[in-house]
């Protein structure tokens, strides 16, 4: 039997994207795939985010918008701190010399996702056209990140997308064990302390599994996406209270 071709939408700068509902089915070689071509504006990537898509492409590739199914999401009162974390995060919060800063140094936080090596990629989907559509979105008040500080030095981090109440997790990079999953941890008791439900992660990994994460079907993302992008935007600051929503009180203190 002669293999169907398949067709992807092929978009301009003028052209809406097509609806989530569109993409290439479950079990296709492209299966979330929505459609290909336009640029990286703030008004594009705003448009896409609120309806659940998200670019993702390789160097000398067009954009690619995509929104797949099933949906991998953190629940924030579903995270998991495990003991060593715990322990990690505990002698972290002890340290004067450690702390987390927001928006501090966006440009250097997502400059070190897309440098940092990762086991078993050969390279980075964070391509220099990314990087500067982001760094945009940042400067309009729509990106942020969340950084970990060890004396005075930026050692993890990550950034995410933010519209009104709806948040979603872009990448993360690590130069010191845990220094990533630390920054989670603030993340997570941000969007505690502005009772914000859920951190939308893209796609399934075995480490967003570990704390909690979970797939759900595209559609009931969507229908939460389209909730919470309505809402009210959490205030982006972190001080030494905020990990009383991760530890015990006593502990925070």
């Amino acid at each position: 039997m002669k293999k169907q071709a398949t067709h992807i939408p092929w978009i301009d700068d003028a052209a809406p994207l097509p609806p989530p509902e569109t993409a290439q089915k479950k079990g296709t070689e492209l299966a979330g795939l929505i459609a290909a071509g336009g640029g990286l504006s703030v008004n594009r990537l705003l448009e896409a985010y609120a309806q659940g898509i998200f670019p993702w492409f390789s160097k000398e590739q067009p954009v690619l918008w995509w929104s797949p199914d099933p949906r991998m999401v953190l629940k924030t009162d579903e995270f998991k701190l495990h003991r060593s974390l715990r322990k990690t995060l505990q002698a972290f919060v002890a340290k004067p010399y450690c702390e987390i800063k927001i928006d501090f140094d966006f440009e250097q936080v997502i400059q070190q996702c897309a440098q940092t090596a990762r086991k078993g990629q050969p390279s980075t989907w964070i391509v220099d056209e990314m990087i500067e559509a982001y760094k945009l979105l940042y400067a309009a008040g729509f990106a942020h990140s969340v950084e970990t500080w060890v004396d005075g030095q930026q050692v993890g981090g990550l950034y995410c997308i933010c519209i009104g109440g709806a948040i979603f997790g872009e990448s993360m990079f690590s130069h010191q064990t845990d220094a990533s999953k630390i920054a989670l941890c603030a993340l997570v008791a941000i969007c505690r302390a502005n009772q914000l439900p859920w951190i939308d992660c893209q796609q399934n990994t075995r480490h967003l599994a570990s704390v909690g994460a979970k797939e759900i079907s595209r559609e009931i993302f969507l229908q939460n996406v389209r909730e919470y992008v309505t809402q009210p935007a959490p205030k982006w600051e972190f001080n030494s209270t905020y990990w009383s929503k991760i530890l015990p009180s006593k502990i925070a203190s």
